[in-house]
């Protein structure tokens, strides 16, 4: 299975595409499509007929679709700059830990 540099919760810029610029949260991380889905970014607007089992209501709803990984860039929580990231191992109560970290200021992610 692929490994992705992006993670659930991370902060994220997008750097490709009409929302280029714009920094959210991802709210789910897609494998199969090598996709994320970002917090406000990608919006469009479905039309929904109104269920009423499942008490929905019908009209024009924005969701959020998604955005491919190569189009965004973690947001490093220690220097606030969109990064590329890498792994190292960190000692940790006598175990060796892999960690994530900013390739900017080299601090670790987690």
């Amino acid at each position: 299975m692929k490994t992705y540099r992006v993670r659930k919760d991370d902060k994220v810029m997008v750097i490709a595409g009409r929302d280029a610029g714009k920094i959210g949260k991802v709210l789910k991380v897609l494998r199969k499509k090598d996709a994320v889905v970002v917090e406000k970014a990608n919006l469009v607007k479905r039309h929904t007929r109104p269920n009423p089992y499942a008490q929905q209501p019908g009209g024009i709803i924005e969701k959020e679709m998604p955005i491919s990984v190569s189009n965004v860039m973690v947001v490093c929580s220690a220097c606030g700059k969109a990064t590329r990231v890498g792994y190292k191992y960190v000692e940790a109560d006598g175990k060796q830990k892999k960690v994530r970290f900013c390739k900017k200021c080299n601090e670790v992610m987690e």
